[in-house]
């Protein structure tokens, strides 16, 4: 077993690994939530040029506008999850470049689950990505990695070297969810992992109305119910 005495080798090599899963080599280096709302326009923008959508006319940021407010008022993350396995999200167009849609109501394609590693789906990995605070007197946070389906983050990732215990990982987690981090954007959160080299934890984001509880975080088991332990 590799021992990672640094925390950023350990980061390093777990994204050498995504790559062979399908992960775009592309990495998102340090993005705000803002960098990750325009990579997320221009993703919708891609996969909805037809005529009967965008009309090859990109989201202004109004309408992304929309599509946030819409995230914020589900809150719950069974809603949440419907959002992002829906299939679908309508805005009202403001483009003026886009006489023939302005001011009504058009629906976007957001992810189609049949199209999983293929078709229009995405994969990325936003690499340190930054958080801002709902507190003005807390420094803004930055996370390790973040895995996005589409251009929506959808796995949360904390990371530990070697010899430090993966409950760590998880109390930074669930501080960064204290703080507020995990809103806007943010919120489409659906599974936490906590990983250090030799032990790895996922557990669903309970949505800022929920708790944690660690009688619900699980560790990956293969098909005789034993745990898997190699981080690869």
């Amino acid at each position: 077993m590799t021992v990672f005495s640094k925390e950023a080798d350990f980061e390093q090599a777990l994204i050498e690994v995504l790559f062979t899963k399908g992960w775009e080599k592309e990495i998102l280096h340090y993005p705000t939530e803002q960098d990750l709302i325009e990579n997320w326009a221009r993703i919708l923008f891609d996969n909805n040029r037809e005529r009967d959508r965008l009309n090859d006319q990109p989201l202004t940021d109004g309408e992304m506008a929309q599509i946030l407010e819409q995230i914020e008022n589900l809150r719950t993350p069974l809603k949440l999850n419907g959002f992002i396995n829906g299939g679908s999200v309508s805005v009202k167009r403001d483009n003026p470049a886009d006489p023939e849609h302005f001011g009504k109501e058009i629906s976007l394609k957001i992810y189609n689950r049949k199209e999983i590693a293929a078709g229009s789906s995405r994969y990325q990995i936003a690499r340190q990505p930054q958080f801002p605070t709902k507190s003005p007197i807390l420094h803004d946070r930055r996370g390790d990695l973040m895995l996005l389906i589409n251009g929506m983050p959808v796995f949360h990732l904390e990371l530990k070297r070697s010899g430090v215990p993966v409950s760590h990982a998880t109390i930074q987690i669930e501080k960064y969810a204290r703080e507020g981090i995990f809103k806007g954007l943010f919120s489409l959160v659906q599974i936490f992992v906590a990983m250090e080299p030799n032990e790895t934890v996922y557990f669903a984001n309970p949505g800022p109305d929920g708790r944690f509880n660690s009688d619900y975080y699980f560790h990956w088991e293969d098909f005789n119910n034993e745990l898997i332990n190699n981080w690869k």
